[in-house]
């Protein structure tokens, strides 16, 4: 579809589905041009097929751990939309094993979708970011912060993506691009609902202080707002969406009746 050129644009890395998808609907609701970005191609297809009719959506097939496929997707993307408005790095993949059973070849394969993939994206989208005066919002983890069983590949990935981000910030705020990232808690997506047993479920009801899940609307709502007019003066944060998860420690259960 024809955009004009005073049109803001929005892209979307892994965002077929769950909060990447939603965090789309959030911006053009917005009236933004969203651009979604996926490297699962089925995925992608159903989802340009479900929105087909609605205006302000483009589908780019990308893996975001390929410099290669990077580079030259938002080649594309910046020739038909010079200025980026706000670039959103959801891309991520999670690899769930015990420490030492975690081999090298998954290692990097979680640091090359989630560390790198942002790195990538950033560096290809930053001529676009410069043009607009954009914002970046990077989906780091609470995982990133409190560290947990299984998921020391996956853990390590979203640290690194915050300090990742405070650099982004250091280095292009005086550019005019801002940088910031998101630590969602447990949220409630499709995933969720197949792999959290409800044993997993009333642990995190006794870890979180609001007793439930985020919501993949509380997610998108925060990072919108992270890149609209009302944060401009933010940059360089880690905003835990948690419920408190982060800020309540320890919370051993028996200690709260």
């Amino acid at each position: 579809m024809s955009t004009t050129p005073s049109a803001q644009v929005a892209v979307v890395t892994g965002a077929a589905r769950g909060i990447g998808l939603e965090i789309a609907h959030r911006f053009q609701a917005e009236n933004y041009h969203v651009i979604l970005l996926d490297n699962d191609k089925a995925t992608l297809q159903q989802c340009k097929t479900n929105l087909k009719g609605k205006g302000n959506y483009s589908f780019e097939f990308c893996d975001v751990s390929n410099p290669r496929q990077v580079q030259s997707t938002f080649q594309k993307i910046l020739s038909r939309f010079p200025a980026i408005h706000a670039l959103i790095n959801n891309a991520g993949i999670a690899i769930f094993k015990p420490a030492d059973q975690v081999t090298f070849e998954d290692w990097t394969a979680v640091m090359s979708t989630n560390l790198n993939g942002t790195f990538l994206c950033t560096q290809a989208a930053l001529p676009g970011l410069l043009e607009a005066k954009g914002s970046i919002v990077n989906i780091a983890s609470i995982s990133g912060v409190r560290a947990s069983t299984l998921r020391i590949a996956y853990g390590t990935s979203k640290a690194a993506i915050m300090h990742l981000t405070k650099q982004q910030a250091v280095e292009y705020g005086n550019r005019g691009v801002r940088a910031n990232a998101i630590a969602p808690g447990p949220v409630e997506t499709e995933m969720a609902k197949l792999v959290h047993s409800a044993d997993i479920r009333t642990s995190y009801s006794d870890a979180i202080p609001l007793a439930r899940y985020g919501t993949t609307t509380e997610i998108a709502d925060a990072v919108y707002f992270l890149c609209s007019p009302a944060a401009a003066y933010i940059n360089g944060q880690i905003l835990a969406v948690d419920g408190g998860f982060d800020a309540a420690g320890v919370g051993l259960p028996s200690l709260r009746g």
